[in-house]
């Protein structure tokens, strides 16, 4: 939900504190990478999320192994 000040207010949310301009920085920076650094910067994000479920129990060491390697030969990324 967006408020008269510009900010974004959602509970919960990473975006809670940024103002409109913030969003307009990331989305111009996000515009100006290559094709490869666009997927690059995927694949950490895909890479973390597998970290993040590991660290808290939602999937085993062999089910993180397994998806981080899947992942990194699909996006032709280097292990």
């Amino acid at each position: 939900m967006i408020h008269r000040a510009g900010s974004i207010q959602n509970e919960g949310c990473p975006l809670t504190s940024m103002s409109l301009y913030d969003l307009n920085e990331i989305s111009a920076a996000w515009d100006s990478l290559t094709y490869e650094q666009k997927n690059h910067q995927l694949y950490l994000k895909e890479k973390n999320m597998l970290d993040m479920f590991l660290e808290h129990g939602a999937i085993t060491q062999e089910q993180h192994d397994k998806s981080l390697h899947d992942l990194t030969e699909k996006m032709g990324e280097r292990e």
